[in-house]
């Protein structure tokens, strides 16, 4: 199985930069993975909000494969504990998912097109984070969900 994360939005930011690739690069020692940064689309800014939710909406359905098992990070989804993103993604495994991606949407979320395509809705926390907080975040917890996993001690309770 291959973890793919993709978010809408510019490079990593320094800061963020070496936790991402540190935490990507645990990762790959459990399963294939990789990031796939999708920029904002040309002329932005004079775009309208649903406008804008479109294209983007429109690249990442063109980049999807039929066979990819979609969650979209959403502030309505379900909230899943560290144990339960473990129990998670090792059901997705045990399915023989190729691909699992892991999107997380531009500044307004997602068009209905990419949700209605999704396969599950996650929320990470009822609190806003920046986009690029978001893509740590995550990386670290695939992470500690891969290490529960393992049964590794990364992760305390």
């Amino acid at each position: 199985m291959k973890i793919s994360f993709w978010s809408v939005g510019k490079i990593h930011e320094p800061y963020i930069r070496a936790g991402v690739e540190d935490f990507t690069r645990r990762i790959s020692r459990y399963y294939k993975v990789d990031w796939r940064l999708i920029s904002a689309p040309k002329n932005a800014g004079m775009l309208s909000e649903m406008d804008l939710k479109k294209k983007e909406g429109e690249i990442i359905l063109e980049w999807l494969c039929k066979d990819d098992y979609l969650v979209v990070l959403d502030e309505r989804g379900k909230q899943l504990s560290s144990e339960g993103l473990a129990t998670f993604i090792q059901a997705r495994a045990n399915e023989s998912s190729k691909q699992v991606v892991f999107l997380i949407g531009g500044a307004f979320g997602v068009s209905d097109e990419v949700l209605k395509r999704s396969d599950f809705k996650w929320s990470l926390s009822q609190l806003v984070f920046p986009h690029q907080l978001v893509r740590l975040i995550l990386a670290e917890q695939v992470y500690r969900a891969c290490s529960i996993l393992k049964n590794e001690k990364y992760h305390h309770k």
